[in-house]
C-alpha cells in the first residue's frame, strides 16, 4: 500500500528565527501564522485529505487545529512527529548558541553530532519514518502531519538518499507543505518541497 503525505511546518510565531524553541517553549501561533495556516487549509480543500495527524507541541497543535477546522476533520497527536529533543540547548536563544562549538558541530554535522542530553536527528529521523511506514500500511487518503523544520527536513533528506549533514540546504517555511508519496518499509519518494499547497 501507498499513502500520499504533506508534511506540514506549523504556522509562525514569535519566537521563530530568536529561539530554539525545542520541546521546552509553550509557543501559540502569531496571528500571521494563524493567518498562514487558515490560507494552507483553504488550499488545500479540494486535495481529499483523509487525516491529520500532529506533534504535541502547543505550535503544531494549533496549526493543525485550524487545517482541521477548515477541512473537517479532527487531528490525532502523534509523538512521532515531535520537535526534535535538543537537551540542553532547548529554550535558548540562538545569539547563545552561536557561539557554542558544539552547537556549530551540530549544524556542520547533523548525521553524527550528539546534542547535550538530547536526541540525535538520526533518532528524530527513525521515529518520523516510522510514522509514514504506518500510514502507509494503513492506506487511505492523503494525511497532514503537522510537525517541525528540522523534522521535516530530516524525513526529506533520507527519502532522498542525502547525507542529513546536508538538511540546511534546503528551505521549510513555516506553514508550508511538502508532499511525500508513502509506500512502507521506509520506502518513499518525495513529490514536492516547500509548497503552498
Amino acid at each position: 500500500m501507498s499513502v500520499l503525505i504533506g508534511l506540514v511546518r506549523h504556522g509562525a510565531h514569535d519566537d521563530l528565527g530568536t529561539w530554539l524553541s525545542g520541546r521546552t517553549r509553550d509557543i501559540a501561533l502569531n496571528a500571521a501564522g494563524r493567518d498562514q495556516t487558515a490560507a494552507l487549509s483553504h488550499r488545500l480543500a479540494e486535495r481529499g485529505i483523509a487525516a491529520i495527524a500532529t506533534s504535541p507541541r502547543r505550535r503544531t497543535i494549533e496549526t493543525a487545529a485550524i487545517l482541521g477546522q477548515g477541512l473537517g476533520l479532527t487531528p490525532v497527536r502523534d509523538d512521532a512527529l515531535d520537535e526534535i529533543d535538543f537537551g540542553a540547548w532547548s529554550g535558548a536563544r540562538f545569539a547563545d548558541l552561536d557561539g557554542d562549538p558544539a552547537w556549530r558541530h551540530w549544524n556542520a554535522a547533523r548525521g553524527t553530532a550528539p546534542t547535550p542530553g538530547g536526541e540525535t536527528m538520526g533518532a528524530a529521523v527513525s521515529r518520523a519514518m516510522a510514522h509514514l511506514d504506518g500510514l502507509a500500511r494503513q492506506g487511505g487518503g492523503p494525511v497532514l502531519c503537522v510537525s517541525h523544520c528540522d523534522v521535516i527536513r530530516g524525513v526529506i533528506a533520507h527519502v532522498l538518499g542525502l547525507p542529513l549533514d546536508n538538511i540546511l540546504r534546503f528551505d521549510i517555511d513555516p506553514a508550508s507543505v511538502s508532499w511525500v508519496m508513502a509506500h512502507g518499509q521506509g520506502m518513499a519518494h518525495v513529490l514536492t518541497i516547500n509548497g503552498r499547497e
